[in-house]
């Protein structure tokens, strides 16, 4: 029989140690601090839903309505767990704006235990695979969403853990990862914000480019452009929509490969076979963003080879509308004035192409597409490196526990 590991994948190289088997009973203190509940008096009550590292919810309730139930003051620094609804394999870890609120039974705190364990360690063991099959595992009430897990068979969790020093150390390493996660999806969300505030300004005029003087970009003379035109979709816009074809799930199965399939709203799944190759517009016909335009894409461009399904209205700009300016000035456009239905609303070809637009001149178009495609270029950046380092961090957490 294979001797069990008593090291990690990875490790720092000032510790060499075997890491020892313990409970989680022996690294923490249960926090034991009863509320005296009145009925008259109004609490908030802090709970968990799903793991991760930050209080999922918080509700105001009266001493009334909590009636005889156990309930207890949050403490600051604690580690807590859902042990109700274990199948959430829900823990957080308290901070100081929890301090004055209160907890149920359902989720019990325990304070580390200083020479024995650090806290931030032991949360992020227990989002680990690992971690996480330990609480399904000394969960007995049942299968599924009727598991329980009871204090009890949490405090007598046993896994191998360093010394403390290490334990600071990989914690540490990991909270700077998840520090750097935060600050590129902070990143990310001023540039959408900015993108959306400028897109406000660019389309109602509010802000224009100016045309450059000499034909060199930036030199700009400080004239206008000129107008923009009221035109509608039909006028301006070749329907390709008589080259769609829908493919069901089983056949798409038979077709697997690289090349994008288009939905109404998404790419939903990657063929080996293409309608289309080159820049089109894909405008929802049925089941889009239609009411929630201003938060989610109505449309959509595909660049070079792609599929799209009878969902999705196929467009492409004739000689005075660049299909990338078409694609901006749609994508949070208002259209609810076109489209019919109630529960999946419909955009039907006719109505589509009544759809009235304002459009500038060429050159003002490349301007604006130019723009506002080097916004997205920082975001998809942005995205592409928030999720390089989750799958770092991922990797951290399956190779530097045990």
């Amino acid at each position: 029989m294979e001797k069990q590991k008593k090291i990690p994948v990875l490790r720092f190289p000032d510790f060499a140690d075997d890491w020892q088997l313990k409970k989680i009973g022996t690294l923490t203190e249960r926090v034991t601090n009863p509320v005296d509940v009145q009925d008259e008096e109004f609490y908030s009550q802090i709970g968990i839903r799903s793991h991760g590292k930050g209080i999922f919810y918080k509700e105001a309730v009266t001493g009334k309505s909590l009636g005889n139930k156990r309930v207890f003051w949050v403490k600051e620094n604690a580690f807590i767990v859902n042990i109700v609804f274990a199948w959430e394999q829900a823990v957080a870890k308290t901070t100081e704006k929890e301090t004055g609120m209160i907890a149920s039974h359902r989720f019990p705190m325990y304070s580390p235990v200083q020479t024995q364990s650090d806290l931030d360690y032991l949360l992020q063991f227990f989002l680990t695979r690992k971690g996480k099959s330990l609480l399904e595992l000394a969960s007995p009430g049942g299968a599924g969403r009727n598991k329980t897990l009871g204090q009890k068979e949490f405090e007598n969790l046993k896994f191998l853990v360093p010394n403390v020093a290490e334990q600071t150390k990989i914690a540490s390493f990991i909270t700077a990862i998840e520090n750097k996660i935060n600050q590129l999806k902070q990143k990310k969300t001023h540039l959408e914000q900015y993108k959306k505030g400028v897109m406000q300004k660019l389309f109602s005029k509010e802000l224009r480019f100016k045309p450059a003087l000499s034909g060199v970009e930036g030199d700009e003379s400080g004239k206008e452009f000129p107008k923009w035109e009221k035109k509608k979709l039909g006028e301006i816009c070749e329907c390709l929509d008589n080259l769609r074809k829908p493919i069901n799930d089983s056949e798409r199965q038979k077709m697997k490969g690289n090349i994008p399939y288009w939905g109404a709203n998404n790419i939903m799944d990657y063929v080996n076979d293409y309608l289309f190759d080159e820049t089109i517009v894909l405008l929802a016909e049925d089941g889009g963003n239609f009411n929630e335009y201003k938060e989610r894409p109505i449309a959509n461009i595909s660049y070079g080879k792609c599929w799209v399904n009878n969902h999705a209205h196929v467009l492409r700009g004739k000689s005075k509308l660049i299909n990338e300016f078409l694609f901006y000035l749609l994508v949070h456009k208002n259209i609810t004035g076109y489209v019919s239905g109630g529960t999946r609303a419909k955009l039907t070809k006719g109505e589509m192409l009544k759809i009235e637009i304002q459009i500038p001149s060429i050159t003002e178009q490349t301007k604006i597409a130019n723009f506002l495609s080097s916004i997205d270029e920082k975001i998809n950046r942005t995205q592409n490196q928030i999720q390089q380092t989750g799958q770092y961090k991922k990797g951290l957490l399956q190779n530097m526990f045990v």
